[in-house]
């Protein structure tokens, strides 16, 4: 008789690397870019003072209020002077303070217009408040992915890096291990610094002398001194940094080569981490889709394993 089996079941990891590859090939649909990267974009000059990028970030995580502010109530929750924001107006490309908030009003009317109504006027308590506030990190985000040109780019350089160096300091550190160990049941050497100073410095050190190209780094508030030491160790060493964290604008940011900024949940006591954790994912996706005969090459060889130890229980 023949054998009745047939083919095992796909893992579920295994079904969603088969079907629900970034790079399907189905249309993208002209989608406006989100209040956030229109503001990053908008902001996006080399040059700005540390004064103007304190300006910069707070237009960003506040906009829908702060494009409505006179040029003193604006300097005043900044805690700059008038000037400063006059200046900062010049800086980013515009004639002056009125025209800046021309732009940032017409920003902000879309966001009112499309975005979760806010806690205070449809009666939410703070628990709702806060889920509303993620919620609007991942439309957001969902604006974002949009162009998924720049994931499935780096993506697929972090696939070819060999080792593949993951950095999470301090409150980073649950998102760096949540995407290492992903990444090791598709790639065959990540390795995962979550400890700072000299522990991590010889980390990325080894890790460029083994022929790694590539760091991913998270960066979540509060944001470390350490963490920005070590993405500049690392660029230091040669090895070229991608940092997911909710700053577009900063130091840290600033010594990275390519900056994925999310939105994080900031209305309870400790920040919540969904939108960050669907870009981390979304990054797994793109590596599986880089290199798929190896993904699958894995998966099957992880499952066997997980098979013959019993690492999971039978659901």
């Amino acid at each position: 008789m023949g054998d009745k089996r047939g083919a095992p079941e796909p893992s579920l990891q295994q079904a969603r690397a088969q079907a629900s590859a970034i790079t399907s090939g189905k249309a993208v649909p002209e989608t406006e870019a989100s209040p956030t990267s229109q503001l990053r974009t908008l902001f996006d000059r080399p040059r700005l003072s540390p004064g103007q990028r304190r300006i910069a970030q707070y237009l960003i995580e506040h906009i829908t209020e702060a494009a409505f502010l006179s040029i003193t109530d604006l300097a005043d929750r900044v805690g700059v002077s008038q000037p400063s924001v006059t200046r900062f107006a010049a800086a980013v490309g515009f004639s002056g303070y009125p025209a800046l908030r021309e732009k940032l009003q017409a920003i902000a009317l879309g966001t009112l217009a499309g975005g979760p109504v806010a806690a205070d006027e449809n009666g939410a308590n703070e628990l709702q408040a806060a889920v509303d506030a993620e919620i609007e990190s991942l439309e957001n985000l969902r604006r974002d992915f949009a162009d998924p040109g720049q994931v499935i780019d780096i993506g697929r350089k972090l696939s070819q890096s060999t080792p593949l160096t993951v950095l999470g300091l301090r409150i980073s550190v649950s998102l760096a291990e949540y995407f290492a160990y992903a990444a090791r049941r598709i790639h065959p050497d990540v390795r995962l610094v979550t400890r700072g100073g000299s522990v991590a410095y010889d980390a990325l050190l080894q890790s460029r002398e083994a022929g790694g190209t590539w760091v991913l780094a998270f960066s979540m508030p509060r944001h470390a001194h350490e963490t920005l030491t070590a993405v500049q160790v690392a660029r230091g060493a040669g090895l070229r940094v991608a940092l997911i964290t909710d700053l577009a604008l900063g130091p840290v940011a600033d010594s990275a080569d390519v900056v994925f900024a999310t939105g994080t949940g900031s209305r309870l006591v400790f920040d919540s981490y969904a939108a960050p954790g669907v870009m981390a994912a979304a990054l797994l996706q793109a590596m599986t889709d880089a290199d798929p005969e190896r993904t699958q090459a894995r998966l099957e060889e992880y499952e066997h394993l997980s098979d013959q130890h019993q690492f999971f229980l039978r659901d």
